[in-house]
């Protein structure tokens, strides 16, 4: 997919569907912040390429769904439950017919992406702090947030610049 398409067909919309729920960004700047990192994310994790994570072979059968890659037992359950995303989780699965436990939202990560893109950010949403201004700031909160099993620094730099100039900040 490309990072456009992403962009205007998941990540605007689904932040649009989360303002209506309350989690609203200050501002355009904010908004176009969020979307940046929610893109940058999805580069990193899957190259867009991947909705289910692939493992030692090639194969796509690997524990994690959607181009942010979310497992059921982290990501999913996490934001199911946490104190700040649970309601607007569970309001977003009733919208999209989507049971809210972390089995059903996982698999309609895979092919519904505007509920992985408000999942992804609403895992953003439980850190502390602003969301990232440029790419070292936004390294640090993606590892704090995805806990990457195997992180790819190299990489962050290329997928951030990328995102930017796609969501059109600098």
């Amino acid at each position: 997919m490309k990072p456009i398409t992403l962009l205007q067909t998941a990540i605007w919309p689904a932040l649009a569907e989360l303002e209506a729920l309350g989690i609203k960004s200050a501002d355009v700047q904010a908004g176009q912040r969020a979307a940046r990192f929610l893109l940058a994310i999805a580069l990193q994790e899957s190259g867009l390429r991947y909705r289910r994570q692939v493992v030692a072979g090639g194969a796509e059968n690997g524990p994690a769904s959607s181009f942010w890659q979310f497992e059921k037992g982290g990501g999913c359950k996490g934001v199911l439950a946490h104190r700040s995303t649970a309601q607007p989780m569970v309001a977003i699965c009733a919208g999209y017919n989507v049971a809210p436990d972390a089995q059903s939202l996982w698999e309609a990560m895979r092919y519904q992406d505007i509920v992985a893109a408000c999942a992804a950010r609403l895992l953003i949403y439980t850190l502390p702090g602003l969301l990232p201004d440029n790419a070292s700031q936004g390294w640090a909160q993606y590892v704090d947030a995805w806990r990457p099993g195997k992180p790819h620094p190299e990489t962050w730099a290329e997928n951030w610049k990328l995102a930017s100039e796609t969501v059109g900040v600098a």
